[in-house]
């Protein structure tokens, strides 16, 4: 395993981590625990859940393996989130400090553990002052029951704004975001990396192979069917079969991967993620495997390094295409300047 520092903070973590949105649901008891066991056999440390998975049951199922594994137990790290409902009431959602020191103590109680390693804000809360969300974050890391804290699905104004308080107010500082981000969804390059790289935060892509996409399992005007995750709903969230199938930047993306995947001799996956891992700011990438055969063709993409050549067609034929202003090329080309000076 390659080992990364966890954004800008000391603690280590392996480049690939263990996302586990499907124990409890997709995966039961001893399918999850299974997949756990073949995750640190190879190498990895880095477990990444959250409040409302399986409705608390991943952080349930995770915390009985934990407790059954001491070894392992005392070697990983654990990710978890809070922000989504978990009750029906007003105050069962959100950044409040109310929600937040509920879900907090529910996610250490079914985890069975005293600090949870690193805890990150789900999603935005407009209806909460960040000063409010950024003072209980502080408590919970100097009362010991977190280590760090980060954020998911944060936009650019949003990171900027939570780490500018959190220095000037002397607070704990978050370490990382946890970003949709894969050769099929770039648009976090347009903003949301260099906003988390001026405050100095790590990436935990999520979604690194597109919902399955990337993997070549999904064809040209043939609806999904069998158990895949768009066989079973084709409409499923950003990665929902008819718009991407309509997009023809989606077929050049995945014939490029299946060309270089073909002539390596791997599987298209690896090569998916392994763009990824090398991304700048990139931390730890996420992965959504459901099957041990799946999590070990994954974890082969720590053996594949992309030539330069790889690199820059996958990087040409994804490019995100954003309007010509203020991401574009008009836009960009404004935000820089020759040293020497000139038109």
């Amino acid at each position: 395993m390659d080992y990364r520092k966890l954004g800008p903070s000391g603690t280590v973590v392996t480049a690939y981590c263990l996302g586990t949105m499907t124990f409890g649901a997709e995966a039961d008891e001893t399918a999850s625990h299974k997949l756990l066991d073949d995750y640190f056999a190879w190498g990895g440390n880095f477990i990444d859940t959250a409040d409302v998975y399986s409705a608390g049951k991943s952080e349930e199922i995770i915390g009985r393996w934990l407790k059954a594994r001491p070894t392992e137990a005392r070697q990983a790290i654990v990710a978890t989130k809070g922000r989504f409902p978990m009750g029906n009431g007003p105050n069962d959602i959100g950044l409040s400090r109310r929600h937040l020191g509920q879900a907090l103590d529910d996610s250490l109680r079914r985890l069975g553990l005293e600090q949870i390693d690193l805890y990150q804000m789900h999603a935005w809360d407009a209806l909460t002052p960040i000063e409010e969300t950024l003072r209980f974050l502080d408590d919970a890391v100097s009362s010991g029951k977190i280590g760090y804290y980060g954020f998911s699905n944060y936009v650019g104004w949003h990171i900027a704004k939570a780490s500018e308080i959190a220095k000037a107010r002397g607070y704990t500082r978050p370490v990382t975001l946890q970003p949709q981000y894969s050769l099929l969804a770039r648009d976090i390059e347009l903003e949301i990396v260099a906003a988390c790289q001026d405050a100095g935060m790590g990436l935990l892509p999520w979604s690194p192979l597109g919902g399955g996409w990337l993997t070549g399992k999904y064809k040209r005007d043939e609806m999904p069917t069998g158990a895949t995750r768009l066989g079973e709903n084709p409409n499923r969230g950003s990665e929902s079969y008819a718009p991407r199938n309509a997009q023809e930047r989606t077929w050049a993306i995945i014939g490029a991967v299946e060309e270089i995947a073909k002539a390596r001799g791997v599987s298209m996956a690896q090569v998916a993620l392994a763009w990824t891992a090398a991304q700048p700011a990139v931390t730890s990438v996420i992965l959504g495997a459901r099957t041990p055969e799946q999590l070990a063709d994954n974890l082969g993409a720590m053996k594949v390094e992309l030539s330069k050549e790889e690199m820059v067609r996958l990087n040409e034929v994804s490019a995100p295409q954003p309007l010509d202003y203020p991401y574009g090329k008009g836009g960009t080309n404004q935000r820089h300047r020759k040293i020497e000076g000139g038109r």
